[in-house]
């Protein structure tokens, strides 16, 4: 798969996921404060998972790739 279409694929899943879970217009007010300048994506993920144990971080992660293996790159390239 070449990069654009995994990119169309993530964009598109991540949509219909953002949709399903908050609603047309929370999603639209989502994605709109995701692309302020003011908005820090790194130091808001930082402390994302911070109440999370490593085993529930894992468990959830392991839960979203069964349910979405469509994301799940097929083949890895090690470099």
């Amino acid at each position: 798969m070449n990069d654009s279409i995994q990119t169309a694929a993530i964009m598109s899943a991540g949509m219909k996921l953002l949709r399903e879970n908050l609603g047309l217009i929370e999603s639209e007010i989502f994605i709109y404060n995701l692309k302020q300048e003011c908005f820090d994506y790194t130091e808001w993920s930082q402390n994302l998972y911070e109440d999370m144990s490593l085993e529930e971080l894992l468990s959830k992660s392991s839960e979203f790739e069964s349910k979405h293996p469509e994301l799940i790159p097929k083949e890895v390239e090690i470099i």
